[in-house]
């Protein structure tokens, strides 16, 4: 069986948990079918994997388009692929191409929806309608579409109410667990400027309305003074969110000190010494289909609170490896002041967290291998193939 696997994001352009995804599942694939990856950007030729490029003439151009260029050329070179699988709306038109170009099934693996994503619009302007309907293009018509969660599938059945339920497969994201695990060191905290005796909150990931940044940093006004908080915080969406962003750090860095930015995308070594050590992560997302950066933070045995949202509930068994924050759109301080309190309760008390740390560990190593995500892939794709 050989296999398209059609991304935006790939090693070494890996800058959120789709592309942590596609870069594991690969390479677990790669044991179990021939995989051809197709990929965005213009770094050094691999074999197996064939980099694309928006078109020349759409320079300047809205994203949407650009990215409907990039697609094209990912549906002309899929010749000789017996399967092809998009990852997020940058590739699913070019899986629904592929599908009709070359006559073969199509899955595509939903990450998260344009429909539950409307800040987006900030972001692509008209693109956004584009974005949109290309997914609901491709999601309609594809053979099979893997969920990443439970609540994802109930999302995806939610925004797209004419697939058919017997299509959407659930399949969670993965963890390597050998990878993510405590690192004893703490050189990287020495070199960043974090006191390592003294406890801190951890976030790591991108500056997007998704991700719930502002709501964190509003609510780090109430943590504890000896508790330190670091953002591994960058790549912002927008000029807007940047500012908001900017604005926000810069008043709680006047009120309290103990506050580090590292706007940069460490390497994942440095990422996992600074998971290992925290004495809680912290995931505030307002939409999170599943939030694989809790899962490693878990495997680096590092207790979680999170945003009770999307597929974090999957992932986080509240009050064993970690805690788990209602969320209502409607009420953002009173979701703050209750982020607020669960971040002091682990960070006061360092025998819970410690308890909650090993048992996430525990839990990543049993239920949440890559090796396990991509046999039960696979099994979707053999299914498909054997109904043909």
């Amino acid at each position: 069986m050989r296999v398209g696997l059609l991304t935006r994001e790939y090693p070494p352009d890996v800058y959120g948990g789709a592309g942590v995804h596609v870069e594991f599942l690969a390479r677990e694939l790669a044991a179990l079918v021939d995989v051809d990856v197709h990929c965005w950007g213009n770094a050094a030729a691999a074999e197996g994997i064939a980099r694309h490029q928006a078109w020349d003439a759409l320079d300047g151009a809205n994203d949407a388009l650009r990215t409907f260029s990039v697609d094209l050329s990912m549906a002309a070179a899929l010749t000789g692929c017996d399967l092809v699988h998009s990852h997020t709306w940058y590739a699913n038109l070019a899986g629904h191409f592929g599908k009709l170009l070359h006559g073969i099934p199509h899955v595509m693996t939903s990450h998260s929806l344009e429909p539950l994503r409307p800040w987006k619009a900030e972001q692509l302007g008209g693109g956004y309608a584009l974005s949109g309907w290309a997914e609901r293009t491709a999601v309609e018509a594809a053979d099979a579409v893997i969920a990443v969660s439970r609540g994802m599938r109930a999302d995806i059945l939610s925004c797209y109410p004419a697939i058919d339920p017997a299509k959407v497969h659930v399949v969670h994201n993965g963890i390597d667990t050998a990878l993510y695990r405590p690192d004893p060191g703490t050189d990287v905290l020495e070199h960043l400027g974090i006191d390592p005796e003294r406890p801190y909150v951890l976030f790591v990931g991108r500056i997007t309305r998704q991700k719930g940044v502002p709501h964190l940093l509003r609510a780090a006004k109430e943590l504890d003074p000896a508790t330190q908080l670091v953002l591994c915080a960058g790549a912002p969406d927008t000029p807007q969110i940047d500012a908001e962003f900017r604005t926000l750090f810069e008043e709680l860095s006047r009120a309290r000190g103990g506050v580090h930015w590292i706007p940069e995308m460490l390497p994942r070594p440095q990422i996992v010494q600074l998971l290992t050590h925290a004495r809680v992560f912290v995931c505030p997302s307002v939409y999170e289909p599943l939030g694989i950066v809790n899962l490693e933070a878990m495997a680096c045995g590092t207790p979680v609170v999170a945003s009770d949202v999307g597929g974090i509930p999957e992932v986080v068994d509240h009050g064993s490896t970690g805690l788990l924050v209602p969320y209502e759109e409607k009420e953002p301080a009173a979701f703050e002041a209750r982020l607020a309190q669960a971040l002091n309760e682990l960070a006061a008390d360092p025998r819970a967290a410690t308890r909650m740390g090993a048992a996430g560990r525990d839990r990543a190593v049993r239920e949440f291998g890559w090796d396990a995500v991509a046999r039960r892939t696979t099994g979707v794709y053999e299914e498909l193939l054997e109904s043909k």
